[in-house]
């Protein structure tokens, strides 16, 4: 185990983000335990020319340590998008960090990016462009036809940087997940938070059943959600909940046909006066969310719930998204700006953000051996004053946590 300091953090062990006062990487250094604010620790500076140039803050007067000020330490570097730097910006300046710290002496550079970039690129023009779970025909290949294999590329320029290990939430793709493990030879953690939802899930009122689940449906709405879905009934442990399986099919780049998957153990007659949540890893347009929940509308459930680890806040999803079939949205802020009041748009009228730097801390000190300070929760929870929610009996008035924390 590493030796620690009286904050309980590795002495040996520096979080640091990617751009200045990031609220994400500021509070995932403090939930493990960093003293020191981020800013203090390393500037981001631009020159004229508009090149970046990182520089790992040191005693100036110190002259027996130059390029070694960092020997023998782990460098956590914390890259979550934001609405300044576009993603391939963020990514550069990610790159030069990390070179920053392995040129200056860091033992090992980790990265946390809990939306992992490039991802959507995770196939090539070539049939050996990627791992899939389906075999790639000429339709599947003509989809990435001229393209570059982006996220093997990413990978790559990550590990030439220097970065040793990644740290990634909810990633869905099976090739990036492949890509990874093998460029970073197993340093790759795919942080799946099915205790944040099933903890938000039993201890608020956004969904309620009787006892053992009985008026609770969890639903799937395609294939690659499928697995997720039953782990998380499996941790909820509520043999009295159902579960339904929805398939899809891609009939135009924003259309899609949505029917029961032949095997769902529920169907639409079992659903009437049921609560549903509906879990998918990521949304970006919602034309294919609002479909499933107009789908299931047929079964008259009392109100359907969507959940999703990573929102993209496009102005097409906000407007798709508003739809009567989604009587509510739980997320999380793998994508920090869901937050801002103006990025959710009306949408803020029914949306709960579960803030995971808690639980991104926890894993982080469990992958690298570093004492847990306990808290009583693994996240915070941030809403409108609009769409107020309290939690169940357990609480008495006096008793309600401050929901905005």
């Amino acid at each position: 185990m590493l030796s620690v300091n009286h904050a309980g953090l590795a002495n040996d062990v520096i979080v640091v983000g990617n751009t200045s006062d990031d609220p994400f990487a500021i509070d995932v250094a403090f939930t493990i335990g960093q003293a020191e604010d981020i800013a203090d620790v390393i500037s981001l500076k631009t020159f004229a020319n508009s090149e970046f140039c990182p520089r790992f803050i040191s005693d100036e007067d110190d002259l027996t340590k130059i390029g070694h000020h960092l020997d023998g330490k782990t460098v956590i570097i914390v890259s979550t998008t934001n609405g300044v730097q576009s993603r391939n910006q963020l990514a550069m300046r990610t790159f030069l960090i990390a070179r920053s710290a392995k040129d200056n002496g860091a033992a090992n550079v980790v990265l946390v990016e809990p939306d992992l970039f490039f991802s959507a690129q995770d196939r090539g023009p070539r049939i050996e462009h990627g791992e899939t779970t389906f075999e790639r025909d000429a339709t599947d290949l003509k989809k990435f036809d001229g393209q570059p294999f982006s996220s093997l590329l990413y990978a790559e320029l990550l590990k030439m940087s220097g970065v040793d290990r990644v740290v990634t939430v909810h990633n869905h793709s099976t090739s990036v997940q492949a890509v990874f493990a093998d460029v970073f030879e197993g340093r790759f953690h795919n942080l799946i938070p099915y205790d944040i939802y099933a903890d938000y899930l039993r201890e608020s009122d956004v969904v309620d059943w009787s006892e053992g689940g009985d008026g609770l449906v969890l639903c799937a709405p395609d294939k690659g959600a499928r697995d997720f879905v039953r782990e998380m009934y499996s941790r909820l442990d509520l043999p009295k909940a159902k579960f339904i399986m929805l398939d899809k099919e891609r009939t135009g780049e924003r259309q899609v046909s949505v029917t029961l998957h032949d095997q769902s153990e529920a169907t639409l007659n079992d659903i009437a006066g049921h609560d549903i949540v509906l879990f998918d890893d990521m949304v970006r347009t919602g034309s294919t969310v609002v479909e499933s929940c107009q789908f299931l509308q047929q079964g008259d459930p009392r109100r359907i719930v969507f959940a999703v680890s990573h929102f993209y806040a496009s102005d097409e999803g906000r407007q798709n998204m508003a739809d009567s079939a989604i009587s509510e949205i739980l997320t999380l802020n793998s994508l920090p700006t869901v937050l801002n009041r103006d990025v959710q748009g009306r949408l803020r009228k029914k949306m709960v953000v579960l803030k995971i730097e808690k639980w991104l801390g926890k894993a982080l000190c469990g992958i690298l051996d570093i004492p847990w300070q306990t808290t009583n929760s693994s996240y915070q929870i941030d809403m409108s004053s609009k769409n107020p929610r309290f939690l169940r009996k357990i609480w008495s008035n006096d008793q309600l946590p401050d929901l905005r924390a």
